[in-house]
């Protein structure tokens, strides 16, 4: 079952990357030429979500590996600095490529949110039944609330991403022409610091994961 639904997921992203690359106008006619294959805004936003999820979860990751590179660079016991540093340098470039993807996934669901819960505004004058009107009016109001709290949390990530690369941009830079013990002594300093920053940053993503993965679920469950 599982499987299943990875495949279907696949098959859907590849529709929504072709119809998206053949279309490089505005929102509004890609969200009209996806509607038009049975993809609507609803599945492009949980879609959506899951993707930004997932880029925040590689970030997370790429900036824990980049934090325990520059860690170990520093505490080092001997071997070759100049090793380190590059690999060092090359996880931090990583970090900013996850931080730049995890960047477009957020402006990816702001678009698609807006455009969704514009619809569903604007379809609520459609209805001839008060009652049927009052319900999907309390739904609209539910789910941009759980939207907002949901996104909210991944800004609050997000906002955690940017003191950690300052630090390890600055650490990087500094050590690429002063590559000696002594430049590592007056960098030890900031270890401390950017531990404190990076255990912020891992519990604030896996907050913001969890939140991502309770609104996939009720927007599933509300289908």
């Amino acid at each position: 079952m599982a499987l299943l639904q990875r495949d279907t997921r696949t098959a859907r992203i590849g529709i929504i990357a072709i119809l998206l690359i053949a279309l490089s106008g505005c929102a509004s006619a890609k969200y009209s030429a996806l509607e038009k294959v049975g993809i609507h805004k609803r599945d492009l936003l949980v879609d959506g979500v899951e993707d930004a999820r997932d880029a925040q979860s590689e970030t997370r990751e790429q900036l824990v590996t980049a934090y325990e590179e520059l860690s170990a660079l520093i505490g080092h016991d001997g071997g070759e600095l100049e090793v380190k540093y590059k690999r060092l340098s090359k996880e931090v470039d990583r970090s900013r490529d996850s931080i730049e993807d995890l960047d477009d996934n957020l402006a990816d669901i702001d678009r698609v949110s807006e455009a969704l819960f514009d619809e569903w505004k604007t379809e609520l004058d459609l209805y001839s039944s008060a009652a049927l009107r009052a319900d999907q009016a309390k739904k609209l109001a539910q789910a941009r609330r759980q939207f907002a709290t949901m996104r909210d949390r991944m800004q609050k990530a997000r906002d955690r991403v940017d003191p950690v690369m300052v630090v390890l941009s600055d650490n990087v830079l500094y050590l690429k022409h002063s590559l000696n013990a002594q430049a590592l002594d007056a960098l030890r300093g900031q270890a401390t610091t950017l531990e404190v920053q990076v255990d912020a940053l891992i519990r604030d993503m896996q907050l913001a994961i969890d939140e991502a993965d309770a609104f996939i679920a009720r927007m599933r469950n509300a289908e």
